[in-house]
C-alpha cells in the first residue's frame, strides 16, 4: 500500500469538504430510510394483515373494521385513461339504497364480460372503501385497486435504496475522517469497494419486495443475497490491495501527435506556465502548452524544455487544495529546475501529453507566449 508522504498534511480542505458532504448526506438519508421501514412499510403490511383477518359484518353493522357487503347495479363501465400502461377500468355503481359510487379494478373490460351496464353485482366495503366486487354472472370475485396487499413493496424498495446510499455515505464519512492517512489516493479503493458493496445490497433490497409477499420474506432474500455481495467485495479488495503493493506508478506508452490537438487538462505548480483556471492543454509534436481557450488558439503558456517528466500516477488528495476529480484523470509528476510540477489530464489523453514532451527539442513552439 502506498503511504502518504511524511510531509503531507493528514487533512486538507478537500478532505474536510468530502467529510462535510458525506455527513450531510448521511444525516439526511439514514433517518428517511428508518422512517420508511418503521412507518409506511409496517403500516401497509399491517393493513393487509388486518384485511385478511377481517370478519363479515353482522346484519346492520356498519363498522369499518368488518367486511360489509351491499347489492348494487352497474351504471356504467369505462377504461381508465391515464399515462399508466397498467390496464384498469372504472365501475360506476348504484347501490340498493340509491347511493352512487364507483370503484377501479385491474384488467380490461374485454377480460370481464360481466362488467356491463345494468348487471347486478355485490360490492364489499372495508374501512370505507370498496375492496372487491362479486359478479354473479360468472366472473366471480374481482379485487379492486384498493385491496390491501403489496402496498409495502414500493416503500420497502425506496427504504432499501435510500438506506444503502446513507450507509455508503456514512462509510465515506468515517473513512475520510479516521483513515484517509493510509492512502494518498483521491479515489481510494478502501472507500470505493465498501460503497459498491452497500449499493449492491441496496439493489438486492430493491428487488426483494417484488419477489416476496411479505417484508419478512424480503428481508430473508436480502440475507441470502448479502454473502455473495460481501464475497465479491472481499475478492475485489484483495485484488486491489495486492495491486497497490506494487506502487502507484502507471505504465503509459507515449504517442507523439501528428499535429496539434486540444485536450482537457491543467498544470499545477509554482511555475509561470501553471495558469489558474486554465483547463485545457495544447499538445503537438514536441510542444505542450496550457491555455484557458477551449479552442487552443490563444492565451497559451508553453511548457519549457526544462520540464522533466518523472512518472504517471493516480491523483492524490494531497495534490491540490479544493481539487475535484471525476475518477477519469491521471497525474504526470514532473520537475522543472527543482520545482515540483503536476500535469493533470484524462487517462485517454495522457499518452498524447507524454508524446508531446518526449518529442521536444528545447522549449517554445508555435503560438508560445
Amino acid at each position: 500500500m502506498t503511504e502518504v508522504p511524511e510531509n503531507s498534511p493528514r487533512t486538507t480542505p478537500r478532505n474536510r469538504t468530502v467529510m462535510r458532504r458525506a455527513a450531510v448526506v448521511t444525516c439526511l438519508l439514514l433517518p428517511v430510510a428508518v422512517w420508511l421501514f418503521v412507518f409506511p412499510v409496517r403500516e401497509a403490511h399491517g393493513e393487509r394483515l388486518a384485511f385478511e383477518a377481517a370478519a363479515v359484518c353482522a346484519p346492520g353493522n356498519r363498522d369499518g373494521e368488518c367486511l360489509r357487503t351491499v347489492e348494487a347495479r352497474i351504471r356504467a363501465a369505462e377504461p381508465v385513461r391515464d399515462a399508466s400502461k397498467t390496464r384498469r377500468y372504472w365501475l360506476h355503481l348504484t347501490e340498493a339504497d340509491g347511493t352512487a359510487s364507483r370503484t377501479r379494478l385491474h384488467g380490461s373490460l374485454e377480460e370481464n364480460p360481466s362488467a356491463r351496464a345494468g348487471r347486478p353485482v355485490e360490492v364489499t366495503y372495508w374501512r370505507g372503501q370498496i375492496r372487491y366486487v362479486e359478479f354473479p354472472a360468472g366472473s366471480g370475485r374481482q379485487y379492486t385497486t384498493a385491496k390491501p396487499g403489496s402496498g409495502h413493496r414500493f416503500f420497502f424498495m425506496a427504504g432499501s435504496l435510500v438506506g444503502s446510499l446513507g450507509l455508503a455515505s456514512a462509510w465515506g464519512w468515517y473513512w475520510w475522517a479516521r483513515h484517509s492517512h493510509v492512502s494518498p489516493r483521491a479515489n481510494p479503493w478502501q472507500v470505493g469497494v465498501p460503497v459498491v458493496g452497500a449499493l449492491g445490497l441496496g439493489a438486492v433490497g430493491a428487488v426483494a419486495p417484488w419477489t416476496a409477499d411479505t417484508p419478512g420474506g424480503a428481508l430473508l432474500i436480502i440475507a441470502l443475497g448479502a454473502p455473495p455481495v460481501l464475497a465479491g467485495c472481499a475478492v475485489a479488495a484483495l485484488v486491489l490491495w495486492r495491486r497497490g503493493r506494487g506502487g502507484d506508478t502507471i505504465a503509459v506508452t507515449p504517442r507523439v501527435p501528428d499535429g496539434e490537438r486540444v485536450v482537457a487538462g491543467c498544470v499545477w505548480g509554482d511555475v509561470p506556465y501553471a495558469v489558474e483556471g486554465a483547463g485545457h492543454l495544447v499538445v503537438g509534436p514536441g510542444y505542450l502548452a496550457s491555455t484557458v481557450d477551449p479552442t487552443g488558439a490563444a492565451y497559451r503558456r508553453a511548457v519549457p524544455g526544462t520540464l522533466v517528466p518523472r512518472r504517471v500516477r493516480p491523483p492524490y488528495w494531497t495534490d491540490r487544495e479544493g481539487a475535484e476529480y471525476r475518477g477519469k484523470e491521471w497525474i504526470l509528476e514532473c520537475e522543472d529546475d527543482g520545482v515540483r510540477v503536476l500535469v493533470l489530464t484524462d487517462k485517454d489523453d495522457m499518452p498524447w501529453v507524454l508524446g508531446a514532451l518526449e518529442g521536444r527539442h528545447g522549449g517554445g513552439g508555435p503560438g508560445a507566449s
